[in-house]
């Protein structure tokens, strides 16, 4: 029973830890909508390491209908489109060590749809671009929003 018990302690706090660290990385919250609806999202983005993050990227799915960017002061974007549809947002700011910065945009989600994926990668003043829509395990949970069906 106590060797039981140790085993449970210790797999919650392996799985605690591992799911802090995810949520560390670029994100996309919330992570939970409706279809149909307009939401308003927020990219995270921490700089957790040494090397000063430079901006983000996020690309919209299919079916994603992006309404309005927020524009606060400190930071520019660029928006990427496909014909009248803005497919893509870049975000462009120096992120030091241990800070984060929040991006946000309204958003209609897809009626039809269970889940967005969105593509999220977050660049650093070394040139280097870290993806975190994909992982070793497939997609990364922090780049998906689950959608409930709309109520009637």
């Amino acid at each position: 029973m106590k060797k039981s018990f140790v085993k449970i302690a210790i797999t919650t706090t392996i799985l605690a830890t591992l799911m802090l660290g995810a949520q560390a990385h670029t994100s996309i919250w919330p992570r939970q909508s409706i279809a149909g609806v307009s939401e308003r999202y927020t990219v995270r983005v921490p700089t957790e390491g040494k090397v000063m993050t430079t901006g983000a990227e996020m690309e919209a799915p299919e079916g994603v209908v992006i309404t309005s960017i927020a524009a606060p002061m400190g930071w520019t974007y660029e928006v990427r489109r496909k014909d009248d549809r803005i497919v893509g947002i870049s975000w462009k700011m120096n992120i030091k060590s241990g800070e984060f910065a929040e991006f946000a945009f309204t958003a209609r989600n897809p009626r039809d749809k269970d889940q967005i994926v969105w593509t999220l990668r977050q660049r650093f003043a070394d040139g280097t671009v870290e993806d975190f829509t994909k992982g070793p395990n497939g997609i990364r949970s922090t780049a998906v929003v689950k959608l409930a069906p709309r109520p009637n």
